[in-house]
């Protein structure tokens, strides 16, 4: 067994070189956003976050690495019949490893991981997603403070309020991004707000960027997620979201990220790491719809030499649509509403 310690730090580059001359060892990974040492003695794997810790504190988690699957499931067993409540994820990839681990919380709200290693992987890792939408992985502006008007683009995440007006004029800016901004409770009437606040605020041709999770149906009951992503709230199903990108007049919906595994399973519902986009409209339509495809493939073809990628908008000819909807499966393909044009 070996202590496991992870900690917030300004600067990684700056962090490594402190502690690998502290333990007299290289990190045994090192990568732009994120590092661990393994030290023999002291037994502990230490892990670094390039999190600023100022506000939230240097420490992020702390835990315990098993030996084995086994071990782990006998400590989870131990600690649940002693009246401990603990989260379990199996097989995540997480921090360049895939793991199954499970978490707890102290009295005073520190976090706790149990966790064995099951090997590499090459990339963070989707079991990471939560903290870029909590604010724990990069510093943003906040909506408290604002950028100036004169800014094109701005961000809003889920840890802070958004705002009741945005401090832009009409059509200011060239960007909007909400990250991890409807995974709070506020329902849909407030989503729909938000769009509609967003959408003046943007240029003609200006674009809106979600990043969130979302579950492919309603929740039987308020979710209560392991690790950072404890801070989400409510996840609204895919198809609501479209629908209020739909109705606030927003066109060219694309997702942009929509993975076949999810992140999180509660009940019978499937939540997945969710990034879409859409734009202010800009110029009158040319007659064509807009279409998205749903899945369940990675991609289909129709109409012998079309494809059609899962997430991706497509405009096409009003008669190539009514063939698809007409012979496809009811949600294979979803049609994008187009804004109306005043007719003067």
């Amino acid at each position: 067994m070996k202590f496991h310690l992870s900690l917030n730090v300004a600067d990684i580059g700056r962090s490594v070189s402190f502690y690998e001359k502290v333990f007299g060892t290289p990190p045994a990974k090192h990568r732009a956003d994120y590092a661990k040492f393994e030290v023999a003695e002291p037994p502990l794997v230490l892990s670094l976050e390039p999190t600023p810790p100022a506000g939230r504190g240097s420490l992020n988690h702390v835990g315990l690495r098993l030996a084995d699957t086994a071990a782990l499931v006998e400590m989870q067993r131990r600690l649940e019949l002693a009246g401990l409540r603990s989260e379990r994820e199996e097989g995540v990839e997480c921090c360049y490893a895939k793991q199954t681990k499970f978490w707890l919380h102290s009295p005073d709200g520190v976090l706790w991981e149990f966790y064995v290693l099951q090997g590499d992987i090459t990339h963070r890792g989707a079991g990471q997603a939560p903290e870029t939408l909590t604010g724990q992985d990069t510093v943003s502006p906040s909506p408290s403070s604002p950028l100036s008007p004169s800014s094109e683009s701005w961000e809003h995440r889920m840890t802070e309020p958004f705002p009741a007006s945005l401090p832009f004029a009409d059509g200011s800016l060239s960007e909007v991004r909400l990250r991890g901004t409807f995974n709070t409770p506020d329902g849909e009437a407030r989503r729909d707000e938000i769009l509609a606040e967003t959408k003046r605020v943007l240029a003609p041709g200006g674009r809106i960027a979600l990043h969130l999770l979302t579950t492919d149906r309603s929740l039987a009951e308020a979710p209560s997620l392991p690790g950072p992503a404890s801070a989400v709230k409510e996840v609204p199903i895919d198809t609501d979201l479209l629908a209020s990108l739909e109705r606030s007049g927003f066109a060219d919906i694309r997702l942009t990220k929509f993975g076949p595994n999810p992140c999180f399973r509660l009940g019978g519902a499937e939540m997945r790491e969710t990034m879409a986009e859409a734009f202010a409209p800009a110029d009158e339509t040319d007659g064509a719809v807009l279409v998205v495809y749903r899945g369940p493939f990675r991609e289909v073809t129709a109409d012998g030499d079309r494809v059609f990628r899962r997430g991706e908008r497509v405009r096409v000819p009003l008669a190539e649509w009514e063939r698809l909807s007409a012979s496809l499966p009811v949600d294979t393909f979803t049609r994008l509403a187009e804004p109306e044009t005043a007719v003067p």
